[in-house]
């Protein structure tokens, strides 16, 4: 095509679609799945901007407009790039590849004038793809729907992933923000969002050895040509910056995008997405039969915590004192222990140093045990101690939910409706998800009484939970952070009141058993209180149990209000799941305040859906 009729097209383009120059469909060709997927072009998969780009950075386009208009960059991309040797190829080698097959452009090494590109692409591997899946991480809210990455191998063999590389796309933060306002600035795209490319090594080291989460790894059915395209745009992607938002256009978002790029005909983001969580990208990859492989890979604490179940209790003591004592693996109470055992207090030993100064330095002291415990570990020979792997986290219920229920609140009956945005409470089916983590979000409940009409009973805007397990060896702190609106007692009536309240404590676990403690502090307002803010503090006695035909969690709670005012709680809820996606759900509660008690019980259908 001569430079005549390049600019030719490029006048054309603002007033007639493109049907037939030189024998080119250009309006067909602008619509084409891979083109689209290569502008990340949204077909509907988000409420804002369809037809339009999701890329937010300039630098991407090559045509003024070309974010909103897929003809016009596809023009300009044409005039830019089908001239040989032109520098335009360099940046934009996807989309070189993508026009020299439609347009029948042929040379033999279109790309050798392209130094820079061509030494990086040498260093990317390109044999297979594999997904990701950090799963969730109890003590910090913005990891607890988990996390999505792609790994690239140089081979299929499993002894050489360490020489892997991880494309990651994540929100570009000061490292100023703690975890909430992380999450606050997240949900209303205060940051940008990169892709990034890194030594899968680094990965494991961040989630699996600091951060103690699981890691899921997801062989993807990609054939080398697809990855080598996927390759080739993740080099038009450096330094091009996305919005980045928590619930929708986040790290799993934009992975099924890179995906889109090497399979554009599968659409994997086709259909309107409210939200798209990395549990949630691992379905659609099932569902389009795209994973031939998972693997599990425990996290440091998993190893530590099986190591730990497997020492009887006298042995749990003397692996406390090899943590004091660098002397005693020489001591005889620890060498008349068979030789296996003896390795296998030493690992734990050894295990629980270095989680505890996973994010510190490490002194003198621990050096000169954790020298002491090697020695001992390579004295004598290994056990076999296995972690069974969970059940993964696509196995667990869907994300939305809708209740239908009702019971009696004193001597009124009252039927119920409720809806939850996100995500599961700490006794929803445990399948795939922590014991003792609970993050919801946009949680309501309307209630219908014989005394009243529809009225809102409760709202939560977040409830969050985490109740970590100590142990002899491990000693996390437990939180929880609520806030929203619910009915409290006022007078002669229930109240709606809007409050925050959060706290911290304890938490054990003993089998199927996870016994808590709480303290708390409650900020309310209710109308009818004679204060605008009504501070309390209080606290709250708890206990967790999981089982597969059913999950139990007894609490009794109590708040005192500024100038004497009390209210204490006492409740049960029992958890039967009725399949992956149903339960039923039983309430009992007691509620005492200065001169009255009311008791309610409740019996409800909960449904998930995607």
């Amino acid at each position: 095509m001569r430079l005549r009729s390049r600019f030719f097209i490029l006048l054309l383009l603002p007033l007639l679609p493109l049907t037939a120059a030189h024998g080119t469909d250009w309006n067909a060709l602008a619509n084409d799945p891979e083109w689209q997927a290569l502008l990340h072009v949204n077909r509907g998969a988000t409420l804002h901007g369809r037809g339009e780009s999701y890329v937010d950075d300039k630098r991407f386009f090559i045509a003024e407009n070309g974010k909103r208009n897929p003809q016009h960059e596809l023009a300009a991309t044409v005039a830019a790039l089908e001239p040989a040797g032109a520098e335009a190829r360099c940046r934009f080698p996807a989309r070189y590849a993508f026009l020299a097959r439609r347009l029948g452009w042929s040379e033999s090494q279109p790309l050798a004038h392209c130094t820079e590109y061509n030494e990086w692409r040498r260093q990317i591997p390109s044999a297979r793809a594999v997904l990701v899946f950090p799963a969730s991480y109890l003590n910090s809210p913005s990891s607890m729907f988990g996390h999505t990455l792609m790994r690239l191998d140089a081979s299929t063999a499993p002894e050489n992933v360490w020489n892997s590389w991880a494309i990651n796309f994540g929100a570009v933060t000061t490292g100023q923000d703690n975890s909430i306002l992380y999450v606050w600035r997240g949900l209303a795209g205060g940051y940008p969002g990169l892709f990034s490319i890194v030594p899968y090594v680094s990965k494991i080291q961040e989630y699996s050895n600091l951060e103690n989460r699981d890691i899921w790894e997801y062989t993807l059915k990609l054939e080398p040509a697809q990855i080598n395209r996927l390759v080739d745009h993740l080099w038009e992607l450096r330094d091009i910056n996305f919005d980045y938002y928590f619930f929708d256009e986040n790290c799993s978002f934009r992975l099924l995008e890179l995906i889109d790029v090497a399979l554009p005909e599968s659409n994997v983001i086709q259909g309107l997405r409210i939200t798209e969580e990395p549990v949630n990208t691992v379905r659609t990859l099932y569902r389009h039969d795209l994973i031939s492989e998972r693997v599990y890979r425990p996290s440091k604490a998993s190893e530590l915590q099986a190591d730990i179940d497997v020492l009887t209790p006298q042995e749990q003591k003397l692996a406390r004192q090899l943590l004091r004592d660098p002397a005693f693996p020489r001591a005889e109470e620890f060498l008349a222990q068979p030789a296996d055992r003896q390795h296998l207090m030493a690992r734990t030993a050894l295990r629980t140093l270095r989680f505890r100064e996973r994010k510190k330095e490490r002194s003198d002291a621990s050096a000169e045990i954790g020298i002491q415990l090697l020695y001992a570990m390579q004295a004598t020979p290994a056990p076999d101690v296995t972690i069974p792997p969970p059940a993964p986290p696509e196995n667990g219920h869907d994300t939305q939910m809708f209740t239908l229920g009702g019971g009696r609140l004193g001597t009124e009956n009252f039927s119920e409706i409720g809806y939850r945005f996100t995500y599961h409470d700490l006794i929803d089916n445990p399948d795939g998800f922590l014991n003792g983590a609970q993050i919801e979000g946009l949680s309501v409940r309307l209630r219908h009484s014989e005394s009243s009409s529809l009225k809102l009973e409760s709202l939560d805007l977040v409830n969050i939970r985490s109740l970590s397990p100590r142990n002899a060896f491990i000693k996390p702190l437990s939180w929880f952070v609520q806030a929203g609106w619910e009915r409290v007692p006022a007078q002669d009536e229930r109240a709606l009141a809007s409050f925050v309240q959060g706290g911290a404590g304890l938490s054990w676990r003993w089998g199927p058993v996870q016994p808590y403690a709480l303290a708390s502090l409650r900020a309310e307002h209710e109308s009818g209180h004679p204060r605008f803010i009504a501070p309390a503090a209080g606290g709250s006695l708890g206990l967790l149990w999981y089982h597969r035909a059913a999950q139990l969690n007894v609490m009794a709670d109590g708040l005192r209000f500024e100038g004497g005012e009390y209210r204490y709680r006492g409740q049960a809820e029992v958890n039967v799941p009725l399949g992956r996606h149903d339960a039923l759900r039983f309430a009992w509660q007691q509620e005492h305040w200065p001169g009255d008690h009311v008791q309610e019980i409740s019996l409800g259908w909960r449904h998930h859906f995607p």
